[in-house]
C-alpha cells in the first residue's frame, strides 16, 4: 500500500487521476482472470447416516440406538459379527410375526450395515444387501399395513428416507462402475429376493433419453463457487448428468455448450407396488433362511430419472412424494470446465479466436447459449454480459432466478456470448442476426407467441448491446459519419453489406422489455487515454476486419464529415464519453412496445475507494447509467463487477419478470418487499 502522499490519483491532476484509476482497473481485471473450480471432490461422499450409524468410526459401522435395543430385546446382539444375511433373516421373521413400521426400519438398517461390511470383499452380496435396504425402507414408507402406524414426526421417518436414498445410491454406484446408467437399458441383478430386472427410464424431463451421458453423484462433490445452494429434501438420488451429442438431436441442441451438465434425480420403483411385502420381502427372507444366498423369484422394477426443474414430486402408492434434488451442484460442475474460464479473456483480447469457434463448428461458443432444453410456451430471458466477461458472470443471478418455481414455470433462461474486444455496435449487429436465426430455427412459421415476449438483461456494455436491439436507426447513425447518401459508398459488396448492418437497423419486434444493469448510456471515464492505449496494444483485432475498415476509410474519405466513429477500433474506445454514438442512441426512435428498466450500482462512501468512486460504481457514474425513459430505476450499494449479483438487484429482476408475466397474463403486478424498496432507491441516489 502506498502512503497517501504518493498516490498520484489522490494528489495528482484530475486527468492523471482518471488514467491511474483506469489502468488500475485493467490490471485488477487481468489479475482476476484466473479461473477456479466451482466444485471439489469430497474425500468421502456425503452421507446423512454417517453420524447415526458411526460410519467413520474405528470400530466400523454400528447400529443406531433403537436398532441396538431391538437386538437386545430379541437376543440378537451376538449375530452382529456373523453373516449379515442370517441376521436379516431372523429380523425378517420377527417382522412377519409382529408387523410394524419400526421393525421394517430395523431390517432396512441391518441390511445397509451388512452391505457396508462386505462391500470391499463381496461386491455381489453388497449389491444384494443394498437392494434389500431400498426395499425395506420402501416398505416402511409405503406399505398399506403401516398407514396408521407410521409417525411422520418420528426422526425414524426421515431415517427411512435416508436409508432408501443411500441404499439406492450405493447400489447405483456398483451398477455404474460395472455397466453404467443409461436410459432404455435393462439389466438383471441377483439379489437375496431373486433376480431383479431393472429398466431405466426417463420421466418428467424435457431432456431426451439420448441426452443422458456419463453420470456423476452429487454427494461426491462440494459446491463452493456459487453463494446460494438450492436443494430439496425427499426421496431419490441427486445426479449430475453430462449431456452427450447424438445424430438426429433437436434443432435447439446447436445452442447447448460443450460439456453441458444437468441435474437429475433417480428413483427406484419396485413393481407391483401393492404386493411388495408378499412378492418380494417374504421370498427374500425364505431364501436367506434356506442359505441359498439368492432367491429364485423374478421381479421387475423401474429406475426412473427425473429432471427436478420439471418434476418436483411424484406419486408412489397413492402418496405424493417430494423428490430429493440439487439444482446448484450440477450447474457448478459444468461451470468448472476450464475452457469456460478463458472465454472472457479470449473475447476481449482475441476476438477473432472467439469468432472462429462459430462458423462451421458443430458446437459454437459465440452466440446464444441454452443450458436447458428449449420449451415452447416459455418466455426467453436473455442475459447479455459486459466488457471482458462471458455468460459466467450471470451464474449467481441465474442460479437464484431459476430456483424460483413461479419464474421457471413461465421463463426459459438463455445467454448471449460475443467478442467484447470489438465496438459494442458491431456486437449489437451480430446479436440481431443471431436472434433472427434462433427464431427461424425454433419457430420458422412464427406461431410461438412466447417468443414475442422476450426480455433482455444486459450488464455494463451488454446493456448497450441489448438496447440497440430496440432502436430504429433511420439515417441517424450514418449521419454521424456523412451527410451524403449511403449509396455513394465505394466498397466491395461484402464490406458494404457488413457496414450497412451496423448502421441501418430496425427494432426487434420480439423484444418487449430491457433491463440494463450498470450500463454506461453516456460512456464511461474508464475509457480514457491510458486504458485505450493499453488495450489497443493487447487486443488483436481480426485482420480481415481491420484491413477492410482501413480500405473503406481510404476509398471514401471524401464522404465523411466526422471520422471519429470510423477510427474507433476497440470496445474500450467505443465506450469513451466523447463518442457521438451515445447521443445518437439517446435521441434514436425507440420501439413503442418496449419497456426499459435500470439497475444502477453505487459504491458505498466508505474508505478511500468509496470517496474516490463517489457517485459511481467505480466504472460507470450515476449520470451515465440513469435514463429518463425507464419504467423503474433501482440503485444498489455495490461496485461495477458485483452489482448484478447483489441480492437487491436479483430481487428487482425477479420483480420485473413477475411484472412482465402479470402484464402478459393480465394479472395484478408484483412488488418488491417493503424493506427492500425502502433500503434501496432514493437513499442511495446521488443528490
Amino acid at each position: 500500500m502506498w502512503p497517501r502522499r504518493q498516490l498520484p490519483f489522490v494528489r495528482g491532476s484530475s486527468w492523471l487521476s482518471k488514467q491511474w484509476v483506469g489502468v488500475g482497473l485493467v490490471v485488477s481485471i487481468l489479475a482476476g482472470c484466473a479461473t477456479t473450480s466451482m466444485v471439489s471432490m469430497r474425500p468421502v461422499p456425503k452421507n446423512p447416516l454417517a453420524d447415526t450409524l458411526h460410519l467413520t468410526s474405528r470400530k466400523g459401522p454400528q447400529p443406531s440406538a433403537r436398532t441396538m435395543q431391538f437386538l437386545r430385546v430379541y437376543d440378537l446382539v451376538g449375530d452382529l459379527e456373523g453373516d449379515p444375511q442370517n441376521l436379516l433373516q431372523k429380523a425378517q421373521a420377527i417382522l412377519d410375526a409382529q408387523p410394524s413400521a419400526e421393525y421394517a426400519y430395523v431390517c432396512a438398517e441391518l441390511a445397509y450395515l451388512g452391505a457396508k461390511r462386505v462391500e470391499h470383499s463381496d461386491i455381489g452380496k453388497a449389491l444384494s444387501l443394498y437392494s434389500a435396504t431400498v426395499l425395506y425402507a420402501y416398505r416402511y414408507l409405503f406399505d398399506d399395513d403401516f398407514t396408521y402406524l407410521r409417525n411422520p414426526y418420528d426422526p425414524q421417518f426421515r431415517g427411512a428416507c435416508d436409508l432408501y436414498n443411500i441404499g439406492l445410491e450405493s447400489a447405483l454406484r456398483i451398477v455404474s462402475q460395472q455397466e453404467g446408467i443409461q436410459p432404455g437399458q435393462s439389466r438383471r441383478i441377483r439379489t437375496a429376493a431373486g433376480e431383479y430386472e431393472i429398466t431405466c427410464v426417463v420421466r418428467g424431463s424435457h431432456w431426451r433419453p439420448e441426452d443422458f451421458g456419463p453420470v456423476e453423484f452429487v454427494s461426491d462433490y462440494e459446491m463452493r463457487g456459487l453463494k446460494n445452494h438450492y436443494l430439496t429434501y425427499g426421496l431419490g438420488v441427486p445426479l449430475i448428468v453430462v449431456r452427450r451429442s447424438y445424430p438426429g438431436e433437436p434443432p435447439a441442441a446447436r445452442y447447448y455448450p460443450e460439456g453441458l451438465s444437468f441435474a437429475a434425480t433417480a428413483f427406484l420403483r419396485p413393481l407391483p407396488e401393492r404386493t411388495l411385502r408378499k412378492e418380494v420381502l417374504q421370498p427374500m427372507a425364505q431364501s436367506f433362511g434356506a442359505g441359498k444366498g439368492a432367491g429364485s423369484g423374478r421381479f421387475r422394477a423401474l429406475l426412473e430419472l427425473y429432471d427436478p426443474l420439471v418434476t418436483q414430486d411424484i406419486y408412489v402408492a397413492g402418496i405424493r412424494v417430494p423428490l430429493e434434488s440439487d439444482l446448484t451442484t450440477p450447474l457448478a460442475y459444468f461451470l468448472s470446465n476450464p475452457a469456460l474460464g478463458t472465454l472472457a479473456t479470449t473475447g476481449l483480447l482475441r476476438p477473432e479466436a472467439l469468432q472462429k469457434l462459430m462458423p462451421g463448428q458443430r458446437k459454437p461458443y459465440k452466440g446464444l447459449w441454452m443450458v436447458q432444453p428449449y420449451e415452447p410456451g416459455k418466455i426467453p430471458v436473455i442475459f447479455v454480459h459486459g466488457l471482458w466477461s462471458s455468460p459466467m458472470t450471470w451464474m449467481e443471478m441465474f442460479n437464484d432466478l431459476r430456483s424460483q418455481p413461479d419464474l421457471r414455470a413461465h421463463y426459459q433462461f438463455w445467454f448471449y456470448l460475443y467478442p467484447t474486444g470489438q465496438p459494442f455496435w458491431i456486437s449489437a449487429a451480430q446479436m440481431r442476426e443471431d436472434l433472427a436465426e434462433v427464431r427461424q430455427i425454433l419457430d420458422p412459421e412464427g406461431r410461438e407467441p412466447a417468443l414475442d415476449q422476450m426480455v433482455l438483461i444486459g450488464h455494463s456494455m451488454g446493456g448497450l448491446v441489448s438496447r440497440l436491439q430496440t432502436l430504429e436507426s433511420g439515417d441517424d447513425f450514418w449521419r454521424l459519419i456523412s451527410d451524403r447518401p449511403f449509396e455513394e459508398v465505394q466498397a466491395d459488396p461484402e464490406t458494404k453489406q457488413r457496414i450497412a448492418k451496423v448502421l441501418f437497423f430496425h427494432p426487434n419486434p420480439s423484444v418487449r422489455r430491457v433491463i440494463t444493469i450498470a450500463t454506461p448510456h453516456r460512456g464511461s471515464k474508464f475509457s480514457n487515454d491510458a486504458t485505450q492505449w493499453l488495450l489497443r496494444k493487447l487486443i488483436e483485432l481480426p485482420t480481415l476486419v481491420w484491413q477492410s475498415q482501413e480500405a473503406f476509410y481510404r476509398n471514401n474519405k471524401h464522404l465523411f464529415k466526422d471520422d471519429r466513429v470510423l477510427k474507433i477500433r476497440t470496445s474500450v474506445d467505443s465506450l469513451s464519453p466523447d463518442s457521438p454514438v451515445f447521443e445518437a442512441m439517446i435521441q434514436a426512435q425507440r420501439a413503442p412496445w418496449v419497456k426499459y428498466h435500470a439497475i444502477i450500482g453505487l459504491v458505498p462512501e466508505k474508505g478511500l475507494y468509496g470517496k474516490l468512486a463517489k457517485g459511481t460504481d467505480g466504472v460507470v457514474s450515476y449520470e451515465s447509467a440513469h435514463m429518463e425513459d425507464v419504467e423503474s430505476e433501482l440503485t444498489v450499494p455495490a461496485d461495477h463487477s458485483s452489482v448484478h449479483s447483489h441480492p437487491r438487484a436479483v430481487l428487482e429482476v425477479r420483480r420485473i419478470l413477475q411484472e412482465h408475466l402479470d402484464e402478459v397474463q393480465g394479472r395484478i403486478p408484483y412488488t418488491l418487499p417493503v424493506h427492500v424498496r425502502m433500503a434501496a432507491g432514493r437513499a442511495n441516489r446521488p443528490q
